[in-house]
């Protein structure tokens, strides 16, 4: 198949990695290039550099009205477009282009946690499974119908991280298999059941700091889903501490307010009192020094018993 494929960060890697092995990609879009942090060096998208590799054609515009680009697009003449994680919405005159659509991996199982961030959103939540679904694009955001899913467990071990590189890799894997089912004209698409359709935007930096008012399970799966990106904090005498790792302690301490400090276990880390227990911080990062273990938060008294976290 003649294909264009649309994508941006390392999620989309290795689904562009497996479709360049066995069809032809006939040109790659992603978004512009961005400067680093301190903005003396230009950062390309891991999907331009693949392109870059295997010198494919690489196009970054900055949004679809172009008509020009658009009747560049025509004139590739591809069969099917493949979005993965691109970070733009494609307008109708993009969509009607490819002789057999748009198809987008999406992480989730829609139609939950359509939009940015399901990744996060299914941890956060507590969902005992996750997975990936490939769809057709409609002009409505994630809202196509479903040519293939799969699941996945979702453990008290996982991050965002460790989920985020499982599914990248069953996506991958699950497009060829659409692909491959597009191109045999053996789909069977299912419409997806829009009363069951839930939303995630995507988060800003006030989204990320923890209530400590909630349960330990809670703000056990919100430090987890939020590790290592965008990362959840707390404020700290006017400082920001990063929590990367808690555990659940069994412990409750009833003349403590949420949030505070309350007991140092050795060898482990720093105990905080939350709505119906404490949690064990096991690795955080104090604003403007390394990220450090629970141990190295006591030794170094970082964290001081009788503070609160806020």
């Amino acid at each position: 198949m003649r294909i264009i494929f649309m994508g941006t960060p390392t999620f989309a890697l290795p689904s562009l990695e497996r479709i360049y092995k066995e069809h032809e990609i006939i040109s790659v879009f992603t978004k512009v290039d961005k400067p680093n942090a301190r903005g003396k060096k230009i950062n390309y998208s891991p999907i331009k550099e693949f392109a870059l590799v295997n010198n494919l054609k690489i196009y970054q515009p900055e949004n679809f009205k172009d008509s020009t680009l658009i009747e560049k697009i025509k004139n590739m003449q591809p069969d099917l477009i493949v979005v993965v994680a691109y970070g733009k919405i494609l307008p109708k005159e993009i969509i009607d282009i490819p002789k057999y659509g748009i198809i987008n991996l999406h992480s989730s199982l829609l139609p939950r946690f359509r939009g940015a961030a399901p990744i996060n959103a299914a941890i956060i939540n507590g969902d005992k499974k996750s997975g990936v679904s490939i769809m057709y694009v409609e002009e409505e955001l994630d809202a196509g119908d479903i040519i293939l899913q799969e699941e996945t467990e979702i453990t008290n071990e996982d991050t965002f991280l460790s989920l985020h590189d499982r599914l990248k890799d069953m996506g991958a894997d699950l497009l060829l298999k659409a692909i491959n089912l597009i191109e045999k004209g053996e789909v069977k698409a299912q419409k997806q059941d829009e009363n069951l359709a839930t939303f995630v935007k995507p988060f800003k930096k006030e989204d990320c700091k923890i209530d400590w008012n909630k349960t330990s399970q809670e703000i056990f799966n919100f430090i987890r889903g939020m590790n290592p990106v965008p990362t959840a904090f707390s404020n700290l005498n006017g400082t920001i501490i990063k929590i990367y790792e808690t555990k659940i302690n069994d412990k409750i301490y009833n003349s403590a307010t949420c949030g505070e400090i309350v007991e140092y276990l050795k060898g482990k880390g720093v105990v905080v009192k939350t709505a119906d227990g404490s949690l064990i911080i096991t690795s955080a990062k104090p604003e403007n020094k390394k990220q450090m273990t629970g141990v190295d938060l006591i030794n170094g008294k970082f964290l001081k018993i009788g503070e609160k976290l806020c």
